[in-house]
């Protein structure tokens, strides 16, 4: 497939795209009535909406915003998908959240390359065993 846009070569728009399709099939065997289910299908579509944007924006800090709100949402899917575990809706959501894991990931080091002044956290924490970090 030829790449039209510039945010379409981004690693993590192709796993956020990955983690979109993953969802989706997840979702079609949730009850459409369940509020984690609606919240879930919009933060995962939030993630490459704002990897889109952002990456469109020309000033540092307008595309480090919308790399931020991405990861915002890529944490809030993995949120979801604890909340789905917890109710007993699914039995496991280490799948999704691996996929999750490098989006977090990658979006951590576009946020570092665009704000080198920012204060953040350290990325080793995702995916570690660490408890209560």
């Amino acid at each position: 497939m030829k790449n039209h846009f510039d945010h379409e070569n981004l690693d993590v728009y192709q796993a956020s795209i990955e983690f979109v399709s993953w969802a989706e099939i997840l979702l079609e065997k949730l009850p459409k009535g369940l509020a984690v289910t609606n919240q879930l299908d919009r933060a995962s579509t939030s993630i490459p909406l704002n990897l889109a944007e952002g990456n469109g924006k020309y000033t540092e800090a307008d595309r480090c915003r919308f790399f931020d709100i991405a990861r915002g949402s890529a944490l809030e899917c993995a949120a979801c998908l604890d909340v789905l575990v917890a109710k007993k809706r699914i039995d496991s959501a280490e799948e999704g959240k691996a996929i999750l894991v490098r989006i977090v990931s990658m979006l951590v080091g576009l946020i570092r390359s665009t704000s080198a002044s920012r204060v953040y956290e350290q990325s080793e924490i995702y995916g570690s065993s660490q408890e209560n970090v």
